[in-house]
């Protein structure tokens, strides 16, 4: 039976769901009710209970401090709300302190029962769960004290290279265990929670030691069902596989069914995924050490292909291309310059793939994202002095425990980059279009004056100044420089008495007659009849 505690400040309420509930029959016992969070903090430290129920608004004490209370100093207690507020402050802060359910009042008796069933199946299976924990450990205690230990320890020095061969030989012999066979591999086991691809703090590194113990005592058996070997763990809850056999062609498959057998088991049984390397064969057992190696380096690629895979060195390995990383490079440059998102993105893209598919090394990943982080910052600063490449990006993009996580920091960087190219760009558009105005201001009277020579001045390309033109001023640098021309044309035919012919050389035109055409074409008259108006 599991206690329970109802908090609520009103007697009817408490009385209700005490009468009302069939508490037995779900597999409870209502241990107390009280009246505030108060008096339910003085039960509960000197009675302990397995769920409270309680209200919000109460006086003293409110729900949510003692929701506060229980989450800070009984962690393993549920925490049921049942409350008139749908206030999503509350929602929040009930999330923050792990409470199971949030009922909002008036709640049946049938309700609340429902919620009660589905409490009570997760505290089943948590209650299951420690108990076959503090079985293991029992077991595992005994282990380390037993000959099991010795073993381990004898067939890691044989296995590391680390003492002779006879002497690891007699040792084993002892507990009448023998090393037989042509040719040998040796398969490492990592369970991927506890590995580099994660952080793993003191508490995590005491429990691996625990779960270690059930993948050996797992693939042990596993190994031992196909005659093929010896399984052990290592020093540092590295579990390894000693495979031996006279025939190691055919042994080949045998060794891969092996292993996906016991990954396979391993989680049906703890949930736990698991990677392995299988190292390669060798003759003899003073160089089990290379199989050895072999096996756990080909777990470093663990970095770019993820947990739960299977690594057997006897496969070719396809490295990637890096020739393709050199193209990528340079479009990853140019997409920054024209501004290109999609193009960027796919860039990117590509890299991880590049990445994922071939086999590529932690180190040389590091070391391109780097190349990629460095080609991103040094084109924004092109057009951004201010951008910035921190420190903080280049050491966090080396600390990322998978590529999935360095690639998404070197997206982010990008995203950014890319914003600040393009604000750097709008203004800088804005300039260029600016100091292009003052220029066919000063230069309009030119007859050979061409976007080529505006381009020239101002240092861009004709197509890429067409573009910032036009976006800035909504209209073509034709269209700008006539209109500049005929302002002074109208200006000059209102205040002189200048002929059609030296009007139109004094604005820039060399044909009079194409000047007369321009200008009615603008103004819908002919030089003259604007003179004579005006």
């Amino acid at each position: 039976m599991y206690k329970v505690l109802l908090v609520d400040d009103e007697i009817l309420v408490r009385e209700a769901i005490s009468a009302k509930i069939e508490w037995n029959k779900l597999g409870f016992e209502l241990a107390k009710d009280c009246e505030n969070g108060k008096d339910a903090i003085e039960f509960m430290k000197e009675n302990p209970v397995d769920v409270v129920l309680t209200d919000i608004c109460m006086p003293y004490i409110d729900g949510m401090g003692l929701s506060k209370f229980v989450y800070e100093n009984f962690p393993q207690t549920t925490i049921i709300i049942f409350s008139g507020y749908s206030d999503f402050e509350y929602a929040k802060m009930a999330i923050q302190y792990k409470v199971a359910e949030y009922i909002l009042k008036p709640v049946t008796a049938k309700e609340l029962s429902e919620v009660l069933v589905r409490i009570k199946e997760k505290l089943d299976s948590e209650r299951q769960q420690e108990q076959k924990m503090d079985e293991l450990t029992k077991v595992y205690h005994s282990y380390t004290k037993n000959e099991s230990l010795i073993i381990s320890r004898t067939l890691s020095r044989l296995v590391k290279g680390t003492q002779e061969v006879e002497t690891s030989l007699k040792e084993l012999e002892e507990f009448g265990i023998s090393v037989e066979g042509d040719s040998y591999r040796v398969a490492a086991v990592d369970i991927d929670v506890y590995s580099d691809l994660y952080e793993v703090d003191d508490e995590l590194k005491k429990e691996s030691a625990l779960m270690s113990f059930v993948v050996e005592n797992i693939s042990s058996e596993i190994v031992g069902n196909h005659k093929a070997g010896l399984a052990y763990r290592d020093s540092d809850n590295r579990v390894c596989l000693l495979f031996h056999t006279n025939k190691p062609k055919e042994f080949a498959a045998e060794a891969v069914k092996i292993c996906s057998e016991i990954k396979e088991t391993v989680y049906d049984t703890m949930k736990l995924s698991i990677s392995m390397g299988i190292g390669k064969y060798v003759n003899s057992l003073d160089e089990l050490y290379k199989s050895y190696d072999s096996a756990a380096e080909m777990l470093k690629y663990r970095y770019t292909k993820g947990g739960g895979v299977i690594f057997d060195c006897e496969k070719e390995v396809m490295a990637g291309n890096p020739m393709e990383l050199e193209q990528d490079f340079k479009d990853i440059a140019s997409a920054l310059r024209s501004k290109d998102e999609k193009t960027l993105t796919d860039t990117i893209n590509h890299i991880e793939s590049w990445m994922k598919t071939g086999y590529v090394r932690r180190n040389k990943c590091v070391a391109y994202l780097h190349q990629v982080l460095r080609i991103i910052y040094e084109t924004v600063l092109e057009t951004e002095e201010n951008f910035q490449l921190d420190d903080s990006e280049i050491s966090n993009i080396t600390d990322a425990r998978s590529i999935e996580k360095a690639v998404g920091l070197i997206r982010d960087y990008a995203a950014r980059g890319l914003e600040a190219a393009l604000a750097a760009g709008q203004s800088s558009g804005e300039r260029q279009a600016v100091m292009a105005i003052d220029y066919l201001k000063e230069n309009y009277s030119n007859p050979d004056l061409s976007l080529n020579h505006i381009c020239e001045y101002l240092n861009i390309s004709t197509s890429r100044f067409s573009s910032i033109f036009k976006e800035t001023t909504g209209k073509t640098f034709t269209e700008v420089l006539t209109n500049i021309r005929m302002e002074r044309a109208k200006q000059l035919l209102r205040q002189t008495s200048l002929k059609n012919y030296e009007i139109a050389e004094k604005v820039g035109f060399s044909d009079p007659h194409y000047f007369s055409i321009a200008f009615k074409k603008m103004t819908g008259k002919t030089p003259k009849e604007y003179a004579r108006e005006n």
